[in-house]
């Protein structure tokens, strides 16, 4: 996020000495993305961040896609998947491409460990569950309907408490951001744009642990967790300050757009990366023509494959999903409203319906995790 943000104690000028109460040297940390010239965060360690014990890997992560692919429609009723007991480590593949990776986590421990994940940006959104997002560059509260926004790189845990707990994770190959329709040649979000920054929480809360000790780290890179155990506790910044961060957005936060007539999927677009976009369908007014048909026209996704996570079990141009459906509409195929839902779209002044959808510019590929709970004759539901 091109915002400025600056926590607990740094020097007046960079790279310059800044000592901790004993004498030392802080050990300063620059964390940023493109080399130099990306965003980036100048952190401050009690520790070195250099300081390992052991290294040794800990799993292959193999993502297998189905056999026989077929082309069609898909509905997978993923709330009947049993994930792991971590968020982090308990991830249930659903689709992936070389661009992005849509996992699915339903937690109910904290991870015994600290995570970075340096193989890609995340966006978790959380479907249900309360908790902290803990990292070294400070803490936020989370809560249902959260945006978790971590840029790669930057070592997190969760600690979860009212639950259940369930997430959707999007996983990206390049940087997540905002769409850049939205910002001005500043990087200020627009007046025009469906949020602000006072929409947006930051790391609030600095927590400097100067622990010695052995601190497990997992570390996804190369389709592989790897294991790094450290002589401190990670969590050791005194201050920071930049433009490198993770951040929060509520999707109940998302300001939806209404015209006389239905309007495109794009005017529900909250965050962009170059290989897909994420959309918030929110409750709003619905159109407010007296002739206009609420529910969306007939498409074909040129180009496009289009996911949609159901966070709630009401959607207006669907029937038969249930909460925690996902639905995958394939570029090649037409689709759109279900048999007798455009009729029934009429004259209804609001929608109370809640999805997060996936727009890849590349094809997807279904895993093999979660074929078991499929519906397999969703493709006829227009029948």
């Amino acid at each position: 996020m091109p915002i400025y943000h600056r926590l607990g104690d740094v020097p007046a000028k960079r790279h310059s000495v800044f000592r901790r109460p004993d004498g030392e040297l802080y050990a300063e940390e620059l964390m940023g993305n493109k080399g130099f010239v990306g965003p980036s965060s100048l952190l401050y360690h009690i520790q070195r961040p250099t300081q390992v014990l052991r290294v040794h890997t800990l799993a292959e992560l193999e993502w297998s896609s189905e056999l026989n692919r077929q082309l069609r429609h898909r509905h997978f009723r993923t709330h009947r998947l049993q994930p792991g007991k971590s968020i982090t480590g308990g991830r249930v593949p659903l689709l992936f491409n070389n661009d992005v990776a849509l996992s699915l986590a339903c937690a109910s421990e904290d991870d015994p460990y600290f995570y970075r994940n340096a193989q890609g940006d995340e966006v978790v959104f959380i479907a249900e569950g309360e908790g902290v997002f803990e990292c070294m560059l400070g803490n936020m509260p989370f809560s249902a309907g959260d945006y978790i926004v971590i840029p790669r790189g930057i070592l997190h845990r969760y600690r979860l408490t009212k639950g259940p707990h369930r997430a959707l994770i999007i996983e990206s190959a390049d940087y997540i951001c905002t769409p850049k329709r939205y910002r001005n040649e500043h990087g200020q979000l627009l007046e025009s744009a469906p949020y602000s920054e006072r929409d947006i929480r930051r790391p609030a809360e600095l927590n400097p642990q100067d622990q010695k000790g052995e601190f497990i780290i997992v570390i996804k890179k190369e389709n592989r967790l790897t294991e790094y155990i450290i002589d401190h506790h990670p969590f050791d910044v005194v201050g920071w300050d930049g433009y490198y961060y993770p951040w929060i957005f509520n999707i109940h936060d998302f300001e939806p757009r209404v015209g006389r007539f239905h309007l495109p999927p794009p005017v529900h677009q909250t965050f962009e990366s170059s290989g897909f976009v994420v959309c918030s369908f929110c409750p709003r007014p619905y159109d407010f023509d007296p002739n206009a048909v609420p529910a969306p026209y007939n498409h074909s996704n040129v180009m496009s494959d289009e996911v949609l996570y159901y966070a709630n079990s009401e959607f207006m141009s669907r029937k038969g999903i249930e909460y925690g459906s996902v639905t995958l509409h394939p570029d090649g195929i037409p689709h759109g409203p279900q048999p007798g839902r455009t009729e029934a779209s009429l004259g209804v002044r609001d929608t109370n319906e809640l999805a997060v959808m996936v727009d890849t510019f590349r094809p997807l590929l279904v895993s093999s995790a979660v074929l078991d709970v499929e519906d397999r004759d969703y493709y006829r539901s227009w029948v």
